[in-house]
């Protein structure tokens, strides 16, 4: 079902079950900010730019759920915004889960998962998908990602290919 939503004074229709881990403006104009920008449309553009000032904006005055800044700090990446994607990634190191040797992130809250022989603990769709923006985000810089970012990165990619099915899928299309 397609419902008209305003974003920056801006009207698109979205279906929501695409949505992901988070239902806000803030979070919907990151997500279609990026799609544009993957496109690739320029960050001249009108609506990328009016966008971007948005996204911006609420970075700074908000505190945001960890989905979000993982979208945001990608959104940047693409904008080429270096220090706005330097300064996510930065505050998305402090609330990231370094455990055997990788590093994702998880929903606030969330109960610690139980150890269970013969049992493989798998994510939700939701953690995979905001771990995965936060490697884009950190694959996606000009010049070329430093070294350091290349062994952090190589972390959160062992925690995402570990969240693999035996077919080599994931819980979700998501």
């Amino acid at each position: 079902r397609e419902k008209p939503v305003v974003l920056c004074r801006i009207n698109i229709y979205f279906c929501d079950s695409l949505q992901g881990g988070v239902n806000d403006e803030i979070t919907l104009t990151a997500y279609i900010i990026i799609a544009l920008l993957e496109i690739p449309l320029p960050v001249t553009h009108s609506v990328v730019r009016n966008a971007l000032f948005c996204l911006e904006t609420a970075a700074h005055e908000t505190e945001n759920h960890v989905y979000t800044k993982a979208l945001l700090a990608y959104a940047f990446a693409l904008a080429g915004k270096e220090e706005k994607r330097k300064a996510l990634l930065n505050s998305l190191e402090t609330e990231a889960v370094k455990k055997d040797g990788s590093v994702h992130w998880q929903r606030p809250g969330k109960e610690p998962e139980v150890d269970l022989p013969y049992y493989r603990y798998r994510a939700p769709s939701a953690e995979v998908e905001m771990t995965a923006y936060v490697l884009l985000a950190h694959l996606t810089t000009q010049p070329a990602p430093s070294q350091e970012e290349l062994s952090f990165a190589s972390l959160i990619a062992k925690w995402i290919s570990g969240q693999q099915n035996p077919n080599g899928g994931f819980s979700s299309t998501q």
